[in-house]
């Protein structure tokens, strides 16, 4: 059986960026695992509220379980860091800040559940984390350091996200005048870099189009990030198919060149 690891920035993360790769490891025998680095504090509050004495932190950690649920995920562990808002917030230097944190502390933290698990595969993201956001870059520096640290190196994968496709998508809608149903990956992120990763840089391209309803109930299970989740739930069908339909992954040290295929093991 192989055993993947997933870290995620913030509840929701996975849902948006791996939930197809994760469903579909978890239906065909492997084990999953998914470690959230923070807690989410600085999302959305529910549209509700929050009940006397409720957290918005314990709130996302329910979410995260009934999405964990949904996708077939086996355990679910958090690094206990604090979410670091966006780039240039003060958060970012605050105490228990992702962000700021040591990075052998934050990896020996996630070595553990990797030796705990004897995990073959650990999935992080891009260099810039997709988008920028300091904890998704963060993430990219921690899974690289806790391959070191483990006990068995597990296999390495980088969530991305293809942006020469997303550009293909943008271009279209512009030719038909509906722009503002798409999304420009050229345009400057948190951190002032474009989306994701250039396709000749993508090692793997995953298809999960099997796995879309499972991908619809995790997003479903995140409903307080209304701004986010909305957003993506009411793509129209054909475009919510063909965005979430398949993943991408770049593979550290790997030859140049993306090929469709299950780089999960298994």
């Amino acid at each position: 059986m192989t055993t993947i690891v997933f870290l995620h920035a913030h509840p929701d993360d996975e849902a948006s960026q791996t939930a197809g790769a994760m469903a579909r490891a978890a239906a065909e025998g492997s084990r999953v695992v998914t470690v959230f680095a923070t807690g989410g504090e600085h999302g959305e509050l529910p549209a509700e509220g929050l009940p006397e004495g409720e957290t918005l932190t314990h709130w996302r950690r329910r979410e995260a379980l009934a999405s964990a649920a949904v996708l077939g995920v086996q355990r679910v562990e958090w690094l206990g860091y604090r979410d670091s808002g966006m780039t240039g917030w003060e958060q970012n230097a605050h105490e228990g800040a992702f962000h700021s944190a040591d990075l052998d502390e934050a990896a020996g933290r996630l070595a553990a559940v990797l030796d705990e698990e004897d995990a073959d595969v650990l999935v992080g993201y891009d260099w810039h984390g997709g988008y920028g956001h300091p904890d998704h870059v963060r993430v990219h520096a921690v899974v690289h350091r806790a391959a070191e640290l483990a006990a068995r190196r597990p296999r390495l994968l980088e969530s991305t996200m293809n942006r020469d496709q997303v550009r293909r998508w943008y271009q279209a809608a512009v030719a038909q005048g509906e722009q503002e149903r798409s999304f420009d990956p050229d345009r400057p992120m948190d951190d002032g870099n474009p989306l994701g990763t250039p396709e000749d840089e993508i090692h793997w391209r995953v298809d999960v189009t099997a796995y879309l309803a499972q991908r619809r109930s995790a997003l479903e299970a995140h409903r307080s990030q209304a701004t986010d989740i909305e957003g993506m739930l009411g793509m129209p069908e054909e475009f919510f198919s063909a965005f979430f339909g398949f993943e991408h992954y770049i593979e550290p040290g790997r030859a140049p060149g993306m090929q469709e295929g299950w780089p999960f093991g298994g």
